[in-house]
């Protein structure tokens, strides 16, 4: 009774499940089956096998619109998608004019970027309320690789109508190259790639580019040339010239701005201070555009006082056009930067909206969607889209219903090019720089990421500054390479932290916790509890394992055993079947079991360390047992020869509970109590 006591465990308050059950106990148990594994060639036949049942299933899951139109309620929908359609293609009129500024093409390019996408997402997109169309940050970088242009010339002077060509052709070829890759990603079942993309390094990154575009704009809202720099410090080297040249600043430009900018910021606190009586928010970019533009013809703004305006927007459709790939190289690195920061706005927001309206958001599909707009969108000299968060949200808070919202936004544009496009040439090009700058006040607000994150969790921060320091530092493709390696190492740094932690039983429960965390946690006299919170490979192996040597020789010393339990690997009493092991019974002074239950995988070097610190235990009389070890992580362990070479199958517990009990019992009863809860229970 006394030894009853002095474990912890009286018998009367033990149930059943307290029974002190081995891994391959329990598989008997349990009755566990085998997982069958399939070899290479049956894998690919399952991948490559075919009936009218599969190709239906893979046909309506690449092109969507095939599964939802021919259930498409009129009666339900069409309201809340014809309003909001309309209401989007108002939007993308400003935004598409003002974003194809920043990709340093003429304007009627951000209207084509405003119109061949939304059709094609409407047959391959998945998301209801995603607005794919023109977008800032992406915008601003393919503007960094077409500011590159520089023409071959043989000594003569090349028109602007050439260097406008040239850039075109640009933006095209990488655009296009964009949407291969992402073509490519989604034949590979790339849609988790954008996980290696954290959320603080991506805010970082976006909070950059919007500075840099904040630079850029400020020479056209100022109505100063303002050279585009490339290469290190480029945004500081064009904030520089801006604020060398401030005092040439034309005052009507300055005037038109100062007076959009007020007009912008009003109309947008209205909406949101009335957003609860509004039907439909007001569309303010376009009153800005409409107005500007009249104003700008009645007075000759651009004749009369110097103001830029947009010029020549040609009626009209594009002829497609295969793009011809001759800088390739050059452009990959850009093109494959784009296409991940596109599908990572594309990903992170529409899992957003599926969340927040339940429904089935599919990211590989979204990767073909976004890699069709975009590849076949540069046939049509369309330059490279994502979706927009601002205009997303628009289209939930008017009520959309599907994506053939998009298509009736793209008919909107249609009639635009078809028809009003002429009545824009004279709108001042000031007027669309405070339209991006207002609308990019949502990420600039990211800024008090610095206040939220110093608070909770400051490697993130770090994550955050250094991928903001990066971009500013160096161009936008490269920068998200520097921000990437850095958000690795610091993924690599929190791995290689001291995670070993020594447990010990609250008293009156079978919880165990950090004996430094926890006043009441005790532990159990000559048992060392280790708990490993964190995957264990050749980086960290040495650490972790280093410190499991140093915790276990001070319990010896300070938490030694006051009787010596018989902790065999495997007893007379078991029946053969319940056991692997025949070993004869060793008595152990100190025991050490290992909580792995945070454990998810292991490599060779890590395995092959394990083997090596049981040994060299057993040589010290310390007995060592696994609990709670993953499914993946105990087949690793038998792959390698650790299970059962070094550690016999009666040391592996499900749980650190069990573990305990199969060190404090003695061993004929615990085999006893399996035998009889299998007659009466079981």
């Amino acid at each position: 009774m006394d030894a009853i006591q002095q474990s912890g465990f009286p018998h009367s308050s033990q149930p059943y499940h307290a029974v002190p059950l081995d891994e391959a106990q329990l598989d008997i148990l349990g009755h566990r089956v085998e997982k069958k594994s399939r070899s290479v060639l049956e894998r690919v036949k399952a991948q490559c096998w075919c009936s009218g049942s599969r190709l239906k299933s893979c046909m309506l899951g690449c092109v969507p619109v095939l599964s939802w139109l021919p259930h498409y309620s009129i009666r339900e929908n069409i309201m809340g998608d014809l309003v909001s359609g309309v209401s989007l293609g108002v939007i993308h009129l400003p935004l598409g004019l003002a974003n194809a500024m920043l990709v340093g093409v003429p304007a009627v390019f951000g209207l084509y970027s405003s119109l061949y996408p939304l059709i094609i997402y409407f047959i391959f997109g998945t998301s209801r309320h995603l607005s794919v169309g023109t977008f800032a940050v992406v915008a601003i970088m393919i503007g960094s690789v077409t500011a590159n242009v520089e023409l071959l010339s043989n000594g003569v002077d090349e028109s602007p109508d050439d260097v406008v060509a040239a850039k075109v052709n640009l933006a095209v070829q990488l655009t296009f190259l964009c949407g291969l890759i992402q073509i490519g990603l989604y034949v590979l079942r790339g849609g988790g790639v954008c996980r290696w993309l954290s959320e603080p390094m991506v805010r970082g990154y976006t909070t950059a580019a919007c500075l840099h575009v904040a630079f850029l704009q400020m020479s056209h809202i100022l109505g100063i040339p303002a050279q585009r720099h490339t290469g290190l410090l480029a945004s500081a080297r064009t904030l520089k010239d801006v604020l060398y040249r401030v005092p040439n600043a034309v005052p009507g430009t300055l005037s038109l701005s100062v007076v959009s900018v007020v007009i912008l910021i009003a109309g947008k606190m209205l909406n949101e201070r009335f957003k609860n009586k509004l039907p439909v928010a007001i569309p303010w970019e376009l009153i800005l555009i409409v107005l500007a533009t009249v104003v700008s013809v009645q007075m000759d703004l651009a004749g009369q006082h110097r103001v830029q305006v947009v010029g020549l927007i040609p009626s009209g459709l594009s002829s497609p056009v295969l793009p011809h790939l001759s800088q390739v190289r050059e452009l990959f690195i850009p093109a494959l930067s784009a296409a991940l920061v596109c599908f990572s706005f594309q990903s992170a927001i529409g899992k957003a909206f599926a969340h927040k309206h339940g429904y089935h958001f599919d990211p590989n599909q979204e990767l073909l969607a976004l890699g069709l707009c975009n590849a076949i969108g540069a046939t049509f000299q369309c330059f490279a889209v994502s979706s927009s968060f601002s205009r997303s949200l628009v289209q939930d808070s008017i009520g959309v219903k599907s994506q053939l919202a998009g298509l009736i936004s793209a008919l909107i544009i249609l009639a635009i090019l078809l028809k009003i496009g002429p009545f824009f040439e004279q709108l001042p090009k000031a007027v669309l720089s405070v339209i991006v700058l207002v609308n990019m006040q949502g990420i600039l607000a990211q800024f008090r990421d610095v206040c939220v994150l110093w608070k909770s969790e400051r490697l993130d921060l770090l994550a955050w500054v250094l991928s903001l320091i990066s971009t500013l530092i160096f161009n936008l493709d490269l920068g998200l390479a520097v921000a990437v390696i850095f958000s690795l190492l610091i993924l690599i740094y929190r791995t290689q932290k001291s995670s070993a932690a020594v447990l010990g039983r609250i008293g009156g429960t079978d919880c165990y916790r950090d004996v430094q965390r926890y006043t009441e946690a005790a532990q159990i006299p000559g048992v060392t509890l280790i708990s490993c919170s964190c995957p264990i490979y050749f980086a960290n192996s040495e650490l972790i394992f280093t410190e499991i040597r140093e915790k276990v020789s001070y319990g010896q010393k300070e938490n030694p055993d006051v009787v010596h339990h018989d902790s065999s690997s495997s007893s007379p009493a078991s029946p053969s079947s319940l056991s692997s092991s025949s070993a004869e019974a060793l008595t152990y002074s100190h025991c050490l079991i290992l909580d792995f239950s945070s454990v998810n995988f292991m490599d060779s070097v890590s395995m092959t360390e394990l083997c090596k610190v049981v040994q060299d235990f057993e040589v010290q009389g310390v007995g060592v047992f696994l609990s709670a070890c993953p499914e993946r992580v105990l087949l690793q362990l038998q792959s390698h020869g650790c299970i059962p070479d070094s550690l016999p199958t009666a040391r592996l517990f499900p749980s650190v509970h069990h573990a305990m009990q199969h060190h404090l019992s003695p061993g004929p009863w615990r085999y006893v109590s399996f035998t009889l809860m299998l007659n009466s229970e079981f």
